[in-house]
């Protein structure tokens, strides 16, 4: 059935095509819902007056993202972090609707996941371009880093090598005796400590023989 569209029907049409659609289609939804009618002269007028209705109303929204949004969203960075498993592998993915939320706390701009243009949920470490949908005809694009939660996989954390430690242990043997080795040398080098109780006898004998020789 040749039908023209009233409305817009996300990934059929836009307001004011005519095409060419299945029966059941056409008559179980496009024409209940009145989002399109019978390709004749009349429905088509119609249609046509709606749809550069609706384009002067687009090309407003269009020139106040250029001025107010695009300036806010267009070349900014946004960083998610992720849990990352052996080999940089994510647990599960960065999703559009991870991207949104991260670009509405850095720009302050309402943005809905739909908006953002992503294929398929990024599943790898590192940046990537993706294009943001501002408007139907304003275009933006950010970078998404993706870095792992609290920076680098714990199994590829810098750990003391077994070398170090070893190293460390034999510094640590042969510290100790040679403090102790220190310490003997310095011990022999100082002259024996006479005791008081020889020097007073030396000198009793002395003043003995003073006394018998006089």
């Amino acid at each position: 059935m040749k039908v023209v569209f009233l409305e817009e029907v996300e990934g059929t049409a836009r307001t004011g095509d005519v095409k060419n659609v299945a029966d059941g289609f056409a008559r179980n939804y496009l024409l209940p819902r009145k989002l399109a009618a019978p390709a004749t002269d009349h429905y088509i007028n119609i249609a046509q007056a709606k749809a550069g209705k609706k384009e002067r109303l687009q090309e407003k929204v269009d020139e106040e993202a250029r001025d107010r949004v695009l300036p806010k969203v267009d070349g900014k960075a946004v960083e998610i972090e992720v849990r990352v498993g052996e080999q940089g592998k994510l647990f599960g993915s960065v999703t559009a609707r991870d991207i949104a939320e991260a670009l509405q706390a850095v720009t302050r701009v309402e943005l809905e996941h739909r908006q953002v243009d992503l294929k398929e949920p990024i599943r790898e470490l590192g940046g990537h371009e993706v294009t943001i949908r501002v408007t139907r005809n304003v275009l933006a694009t950010v970078t998404v880093n993706v870095v792992p939660v609290g920076g680098l996989p714990a199994e590829e954390a810098v750990e003391e090598s077994p070398e170090v430690a070893i190293e460390s242990e034999a510094e640590g043997e042969v510290t100790a005796p040679a403090e102790e080795m220190i310490e003997e040398e310095i011990v022999e080098e100082e002259p024996p400590m006479e005791s008081s109780e020889t020097n007073e006898e030396q000198i009793a004998a002395e003043e003995e023989n003073d006394s018998l020789e006089q």
